[in-house]
């Protein structure tokens, strides 16, 4: 059976609420799901997993330095996390705090180990984004998110 993990980084909670609800929407398509502060995950445990999804608050425009700093360590594990799904998401304080060039910080270095990206064409793009504590609204693009990790992680890991 396939495998997602969710890792975030919340100091606020805002982003907790986000990945809980990233979390539920993959356990509700019956997909195997860990829920872990990203400073709980080690760059080896990435390995454990078909599909990968972070969640990070918007600092400067980026994503904060504990996501940051796992994504550095998993260079260690380079090539090995090919053709695994991943996806983001991220909170800020404000409209225009940068939610969208954060969640391309984190797909970048997905990209880099060759994970296949979720993106949607519907709205978020890029992944959910909320504005302080998320809304209905980001509750539900989250779980949306996490049903469509789960459903693309289904198609690439099928059951043996």
């Amino acid at each position: 059976m396939s495998k997602v993990l969710v890792a975030y980084y919340s100091r606020t909670g805002n982003t907790k609420k986000m990945a809980e609800a990233v979390a539920k929407g993959i356990k509700a398509s019956g997909v195997a799901c860990d829920l872990r502060e990203v400073g709980r995950v080690r760059p080896a445990d990435l390995l454990k997993y078909e599909g990968i999804v972070f969640g990070s608050p918007t600092y400067y425009g980026i994503l904060a330095a504990p996501v940051k700093k796992l994504l550095d360590q998993s260079v260690k594990y380079h090539g090995r996390l090919d053709g695994r799904v991943g996806a983001a998401f991220s909170s800020s304080a404000l409209a225009g705090g940068g939610n969208e060039t954060t969640i391309l910080s984190i797909v970048q270095a997905m990209l880099v180990h060759g994970m296949v990206i979720q993106g949607d064409a519907r709205s978020d793009h890029y992944g959910p984004v909320s504005i302080k504590c998320p809304d209905s609204r980001s509750l539900k693009k989250c779980e949306r998110l996490g049903r469509r990790v789960a459903e693309l992680t289904g198609r690439l890991f099928p059951p043996s």
